[in-house]
């Protein structure tokens, strides 16, 4: 039976007409083949000493084992050799710089009469990939998401400064109906990761139920087979969408087998189709990178009748859980003191941020989002205040401060005069020629704190009277009204400073001289 094996259906019918009593001429001639091939399988079944009924009765897989059973390269000496170092051979590879062209050289060392290169290099590579399996998975529609970074880059040309700046690929597809999707980012950080996770999903239309990264720093921060630590940043987006983190094992690409397979596609189908033009910005770069992947999308699969936009609409789409009408914002977290202002120094921003005073001295957490900033103390939120970039500026709340500096705050010409309006018509007159004396307004605030002090102090009839005569002289001062009020007390009645009439003298001018529009001397 050397050389080529001839198929089962056609040793089946040598049986046939063995059983039939033809001879060896007539069976070779009959099927084709040679008489020499006729005699071996003959041989061959005498040797089985097995009723020809009972081979005819076997599937052909189970009848070729016994004409052709075993591959004698398996039997050879110099096989099981390779068979008993192979766990040595698995290790050497693994190291740096060692190829299995360098194991063939210490090999044949040993062994002079020993396999080829090539036959070294096919034994070794079938006994390691049969050590690691493959296994086929099945999906869930709309279960879970593979992200990853593609492992080379895009570029565009900054127009400023001529440079090119390659940027990363972030690539996710939903293993369902393979959707893919890809966005250029500037940087693998974990502001850029969560934009892209935001943006597809925003392109898929929903979030699924479970997410699956691979093990970058955006995304874990301690890797561990078991219990990865997560990035905090990316535990809160998916807080915020509903979706469960599973981090892939270290080193582990067959986790993501299919996002790691889209990546190829992408090359092929985005990178190269995109090779030759050029970008000028990040935005461009990706109007292209999006038009090429619905593209693929829309392209027809080789082996299943439908492309795999068509699966995901029609199947995986109306599963996916709708996306929060506002998107997550990054959420970046401090513990901070509050100083004795009752306000806490928020140092990436260089501002101050206001907290209720009876907090001051006490540690409270900050979180803070682009455009909020949240303080909690044992849990509780305290203070919310919209994220300002002001350098060196305050965010206050007067209600955060106590009732001394409410009021020092609070101070206006107009909080004076709404005061003295409920009090005395007197008192109001005298803060408005206050005010209106010229000079700036916060220097007048003591003195009306003065007067409402000597409201508060004095009875009613004598303040008004105090305030009267101030009037009348046209001197609006503290210590004026103080003095007026001292004196009306001793004496028990209004004090009227007299009106001392000018002596008579003959050089006095008098009012008409002053009215004259020109100096008669």
């Amino acid at each position: 039976m050397a050389g080529k094996n001839k198929p089962m259906s056609q040793v089946k019918q040598l049986l046939l007409l063995q059983r039939q009593g033809n001879k060896i001429k007539f069976i070779a001639r009959n099927l084709g083949i040679s008489k020499n091939t006729v005699k071996s399988y003959l041989a061959r079944i005498i040797s089985l000493n097995k009723p020809i009924e009972e081979l005819l009765s076997l599937d052909d897989p189970a009848l070729e084992l016994i004409f052709h059973g075993g591959n004698p390269a398996y039997k050879d000496e110099r096989y099981e050799y390779i068979k008993t170092r192979l766990d040595y051979y698995a290790a050497e590879l693994k190291r740096k710089g060692v190829t299995q062209k360098l194991l063939w050289e210490e090999y044949i060392a040993d062994v002079p009469d020993g396999y080829g290169l090539t036959q070294f290099a096919f034994h070794l590579r079938q006994q390691l990939v049969a050590r690691k399996p493959a296994m086929v998975l099945s999906y869930t529609p709309a279960e879970k998401l593979y992200v990853d970074f593609a492992g080379h880059k895009l570029s565009y040309v900054d127009t400023f400064t001529g440079e090119c700046i390659e940027c990363p690929v972030f690539v996710a597809c939903l293993p369902f109906s393979d959707y893919a999707f890809a966005i250029v980012v500037r940087s693998q950080r974990i502001e850029d990761f969560i934009y892209a996770l935001i943006k597809c999903l925003e392109f898929l239309g929903g979030s699924p139920v479970i997410l699956v990264p691979d093990n970058l720093k955006a995304a874990v921060i301690r890797a561990n087979r078991y219990d990865p630590e997560l990035n905090k940043a990316l535990e809160d987006f998916c807080n915020h969408y509903g979706i469960t983190i599973l981090p892939t094992r270290v080193a582990s690409p067959r986790d993501k087998a299919l996002v790691e397979n889209q990546v190829k596609l992408v090359y092929a189908r985005v990178y190269a189709k995109i090779r030759d033009q050029k970008f000028f910005d990040l935005a461009s770069l990706n109007d292209a990178v999006l038009e090429k992947i619905t593209l693929h999308n829309q392209t027809r699969m080789q082996k299943k009748p439908y492309c795999r936009e068509e699966r995901f609409l029609s199947i995986e789409k109306p599963k996916l859980v709708p996306l929060r009408e506002l998107p997550y914002e990054i959420k970046y977290y401090r513990e901070l003191m509050v100083a004795k202002n009752n306000h806490v120094y928020l140092s990436i921003d260089k501002h101050y941020y206001s907290v209720p005073f009876q907090w001051i001295g006490q540690k409270v957490k900050v979180i803070f989002t682009r455009s909020l900033v949240r303080l909690y103390h044992n849990g509780e939120m305290i203070a919310m205040h919209p994220r300002s970039y002001v350098v060196g500026g305050y965010s206050t709340i007067v209600e955060h401060l106590c009732s001394h500096h409410q009021h020092y705050l609070s101070r206006s010409p107009a909080y004076y005069m709404e005061k003295a309006s409920r009090i005395s018509q007197d008192l109001l007159s005298i803060m408005k020629s206050l005010f209106d004396g010229g000079r700036p307004a916060e220097q007048n605030y003591r003195s009306c704190d003065g007067f409402l002090s000597l409201c508060r102090k004095t009875a009613q009839p004598i303040f008004e009277a105090a305030c009267k005569c101030a009037i009348d002289d046209k001197c609006y001062s503290y210590k004026y009204l103080l003095r007026t009020i001292d004196r009306m007390q001793k004496t028990g009645l209004p004090v009227q400073t007299p009106e001392t009439p000018l002596p008579d003298h003959g050089n006095i001018r008098g009012k008409e001289y002053y009215r004259q529009l020109s100096i008669n001397l």
